[in-house]
């Protein structure tokens, strides 16, 4: 669209503008007449063909004083190449103003010299001004380009007069015609890459590039989909990769062409520490090598078998990180619950843990279920237990009947907080690719922190589970002569736990009774019981997994890829059947409500609730007269009022937490199939 005087002359105000607003290196400005850039117009007498005569290609060579004062060969123009470039259209002096004359040895007038940023930037503001911002769309994406590398290590930081690479260093502005995407002049100019990246500045890594598994890829067998230097260090805003944000990035960039290993190194510790945003851990190319990458089977790949425990010791040296040992050998960095032929122990481990977590969901969340409908029916209907009359039995006596003792309630309470901070900084790592996952570590002062608390919650629950049977074992054997494994006072299951069992259901789809229970119902000998399981798998695997240098001593690698399996599925199976199962039972059930239930807190329970949760004791007490030794005084009201705060709070943790698993889980769930013990 053609533009009017006074168009002209508000862009004409607005380019000079812009150009006192861009650095002095990269000025250059726009005559809005012609389009084309220029603070002093050029000699009408030096057209293209007058340029050309000097220095065409053919023409006899001109050479001119580089920086160092040193005379170097001026590029000859091929002007058949020149006219089917992007820059075709243009004339010499649109780019170099500063030509005054078509002498030898040039005056020059004080216009800037070219400068590809200021011309795109400058045409840029034009487009916006004529509303063309959709039919030249590409502008603005090389507008965004320049400002990529102005950040980049290309460029030198403010302040300095110039740049490491100029855009004709890649580009060449006299030819430069980036081809369609989809086209295959597209693909011929993509495999050019490696060359125009190496052979003027960056040969010695071309050299490692060629020899390696991606470059005969490209330079031999012309396979566009293999890795250039753009595919891992971008285009423009090529940053150090000592510096973090590339580190972080290009193990990404990796995993868009090599996905299964991608998804299998996210589930390991050094993918995870990596996903959270973190570069210290072992990184695709601390092990695979960067421009060197050679196939497995290569004797000289850092990943040979004969080379792989060495690469293993750049990190794991002894130092900071325990050393190496020959167990790391067949660890498998890769491995995956999928592929029964290459790893059998992770596949048999797997499936042993998926069946495991369907039955006990699949068995404890149709209990509660069923549970919660049939009592929910029995308050709508009304229909409520015949109870004795307590009061006159104890002649108004408001005692309650003591269930756990102090040391007891102690060891729930700590190993409730330690438990729920194993499942905080647990899965965190577990689901590092969550947005929740960062935030929490970040919280917690960084991964190295959060595998400290880890460790720590890790040591009290272990701590309490060791006393507990201590205390547990002594009370055994003070009591040895009367004591009975099976008796109505023991944790053990029998046959009467099963029979109660498949009451209940019977009872939940009114087929019979509800059971009557003695001191420990079927599902709390359950929670009990499952404790002893949780501390073997989770914690065995654990103790195995904090102390890698041991482990490998012993046991063969491919171990902690089994372990860490475990580990990680037994933790989720502990963490949502606690706050789902555990707290319906204890808390959420119909006659529980409200929560939440403090006898874990104050230690007693109301005799009402004692005879209904636990008529055959009860009635056992009341029949051989030891009742009266388990009445206590109901705690006081500041006890009530603060074990029902905790209490409440308590639940708020589990459930906040259970909602941080279950957005894990649905939200982007890989199974966790393989892992790095933790440093």
């Amino acid at each position: 669209m053609p533009i009017s005087k006074h168009l002209a002359r508000a862009l004409s105000g607005l380019v000079w503008l812009l150009a006192s607003l861009l650095p002095v290196q990269a000025l250059a400005l726009v005559d809005p007449e012609t389009s084309h850039t220029g603070i002093e117009q050029a000699a009408d007498n030096l057209d293209d063909a007058t340029c050309l005569s000097c220095h065409g290609d053919g023409q006899h060579e001109i050479q001119v004083p580089d920086a160092d004062e040193e005379m170097r060969p001026l590029k000859a123009i091929e002007q058949d190449r020149l006219v089917k470039s992007v820059h075709g259209d243009m004339t010499c002096v649109d780019c170099h103003q500063n030509i005054t004359d078509s002498k030898a040895q040039h005056q020059k007038s004080t216009a800037i010299e070219p400068d590809c940023a200021t011309c795109h930037r400058v045409e840029w503001e034009i487009i916006k001004q004529q509303d063309l911002t959709t039919e030249k769309a590409r502008m603005g994406m090389v507008v965004e380009n320049i400002d990529a590398y102005a950040e980049s290590l290309h460029a030198l930081p403010a302040g300095k007069s110039s740049v490491k690479a100029y855009c004709d260093d890649c580009h060449d502005t006299h030819y430069f015609n980036v081809p369609p995407k989809g086209t295959s002049k597209r693909t011929d100019w993509h495999l050019t890459i490696p060359q125009v990246c190496g052979t003027e500045c960056h040969d010695d890594s071309l050299e490692e590039y060629e020899t390696s598994v991606h470059g005969k890829e490209v330079m031999e067998k012309q396979n566009v989909k293999a890795a250039v230097c753009t595919d891992c260090h971008t285009a423009h805003d090529i940053t150090k990769t000592s510096r973090d944000p590339f580190q972080l990035s290009v193990t990404k960039t990796c995993g868009n062409c090599h996905q299964e290993n991608f998804a299998t190194y996210r589930d390991t510790y050094h993918g995870q520490i990596n996903t959270l945003g973190y570069a210290y851990t072992a990184k695709c190319y601390d092990c695979h090598g960067s421009h060197e990458i050679l196939g497995v089977d290569d004797p000289d790949s850092t990943i040979h078998p004969d080379n792989r425990l060495e690469t293993c010791r750049e990190c794991h040296n002894g130092k900071k990180i325990k050393l190496a040992t020959q167990g790391f050998l067949t660890f498998g960095p890769h491995a995956n619950a999928h592929d029964f032929e290459r790893y059998p122990q992770m596949w048999i481990a797997a499936k042993f843990m998926h069946f495991l977590l369907l039955f006990v969901f699949g068995y404890f969340w149709a209990h509660s279920l069923l549970w919660w409908i049939r009592e929910c029916k029995d308050r709508c209907g009304q229909k409520t237990q015949q109870h004795i009359r307590t009061d006159e039995l104890l002649k108004g006596d408001d005692r309650q009947v003591r269930r756990f003792g102090l040391i007891w309630r102690i060891g729930h309470l700590l190993f409730a907080l330690s438990v729920m901070m194993l499942i905080l900084t647990g899965m965190a790592l577990f689901y590092s690719y969550t947005n929740w996952a960062p935030v929490v570590i970040n919280a917690l002062g960084g991964p190295q922190l959060a595998g400290l608390i880890h460790r720590i919650s890790a040591a009290i629950m272990l701590g309490i589970f060791f006393l507990h049977l201590i205390g547990v074992s002594i009370h055994i054997y003070r009591k040895r002569k009367t004591f009975r494994w099976f008796g109505p006072d023991s944790l053990v299951p029998n046959w009467k736990d099963i029979k109660d069992a498949w009451g209940m259901f019977k009872w939940f789809v009114h087929k019979g009774p509800k059971p009557v229970f003695d001191r420990w119902t079927y599902w709390e000998k359950f929670d009990y019981w499952a404790v002893f399981w949780g501390m073997a798998i989770i914690g065995g695997s654990g103790v195995m997994l904090a102390f890698p240098d041991v482990t490998a001593s012993i046991f063969p690698g491919w171990v902690f890829n089994v372990v860490t399996l475990v580990h990680g599925e037994e933790a989720f199976l502990a963490a949502v059947f606690l706050f789902t199962v555990h707290f319906f039972n204890n808390h959420f059930r119909p006659d529980k409500m409200p929560p939440p239930d403090v006898v874990m807190f104050t230690g007693t329970q109301s005799l009402e609730e004692f005879r209904r949760d636990h008529r055959l004791q009860y009635d056992r007490l009341v029949e051989t007269g030891q009742l009266e030794k388990y009445l206590v005084n109901a705690p006081s009201r500041p006890m009530t009022l603060g074990s029902k705060i905790l209490g409440i709070v308590l639940i708020a943790c589990g459930l906040a937490l259970l909602l941080v698993v279950a957005i894990g889980f649905f939200g982007g769930y890989t199974p966790h199939s393989a892992a790095i013990p933790p440093h």
